[in-house]
């Protein structure tokens, strides 16, 4: 059972639960009126109210359950743990593996594949932080816990949560670097976005690495996070990605996968403030897109 305690300083002399609980504890208001109305709040070990003043030295205490889902069936799979805390996994998922279990999912996921490398637990809740397409391997956080999950989705989208790619791309992008800042928005009823100008703000970073006769891996950094953002605009600048057979085209050599890998995460551990920085090397199976005569057309 989750639960988080504070020692009221000085400062915080007066203040009331709820504005402690909320400021120094970073539980969500939804978070704290669950706690309010379950009994999940107490000071020095009894239920307090939200609008009771803070002494300091006081304990205050939030705790509550944790909800397993629906049982997941166990599915073995190379998924290497990158990083481990007591609130936090980094895991690097290979591709092409699902992220989520569905209805219309069968067989191995990251989902039940994290549950069996983990032991199978009780109560067991997948919570990823981020999300990758199933044709797209490397780097994913996963939270422990429903408040852990909801801290680290704060720093989506900011300074604080770094995600760079290597694709490589079939041609060569305009420039050695730059930036992509295109908006995107779905294609008809299906899976597929487009650039369209009544879409959602894109901004995508993008800096040559290595460069062939026909291809060009490129290193990628996200500003915001669309669905299929990088997909999309490599491919809006004539450089879709080898493999991407819903932006470019199939490749046998990528079955199931297109060549695009997260290779580096970066975030400020919210619980912790610790800064935690990992890397995932390139798939043999994309390095060996840029050997010698790899895109050879006979």
């Amino acid at each position: 059972m989750p639960r988080l305690d504070h020692l009221v300083t000085e400062a915080e002399a007066g203040r009331t639960v709820k504005s402690v609980a909320l400021r120094a504890m970073l539980l969500s208001r939804s978070m704290f009126s669950h706690l309010k109305f379950s009994g999940g709040l107490t000071l020095d070990g009894r239920p307090v109210h939200a609008d009771v003043r803070l002494i300091p030295g006081q304990i205050l205490t939030a705790q509550w359950e944790e909800h397993g889902a629906a049982a997941l069936t166990p599915h073995a799979a190379d998924v290497r743990i990158v990083y481990e805390d007591d609130d936090y996994l980094v895991v690097d998922k290979p591709a092409p593996l699902p992220t989520l279990c569905s209805a219309r999912q069968e067989g191995p996921t990251l989902e039940n594949a994290l549950y069996d490398r983990l032991g199978c637990p009780a109560g067991y809740t997948f919570r990823p932080v981020n999300r990758l397409d199933k044709g797209t391997s490397g780097l994913m956080a996963v939270a422990s816990s429903a408040h852990a999950q909801q801290l680290l989705q704060r720093q989506l989208h900011t300074d604080a949560f770094v995600r760079e790619y290597l694709a490589v791309c079939s041609g060569h992008p305009p420039a050695e670097a730059g930036t992509i800042d295109l908006p995107i928005g779905k294609a008809g009823a299906g899976p597929r976005r487009e650039i369209r100008q009544d879409g959602q703000r894109a901004v995508t970073h993008y800096r040559v690495e290595d460069t062939g006769g026909d291809w060009t891996l490129v290193r990628l950094r996200l500003e915001t996070g669309r669905t299929h953002q990088i997909r999309v605009h490599l491919s809006a600048s004539g450089c879709p990605i080898v493999g991407d057979y819903l932006y470019g085209q199939a490749d046998p050599r990528l079955p199931g996968r297109f060549a695009l890998h997260a290779c580096a995460l970066r975030f400020i551990q919210p619980l912790t403030g610790e800064r935690v920085d990992c890397v995932s090397a390139l798939p043999e199976g994309l390095n060996a897109l840029m050997q010698p005569c790899a895109f050879c057309k006979t």
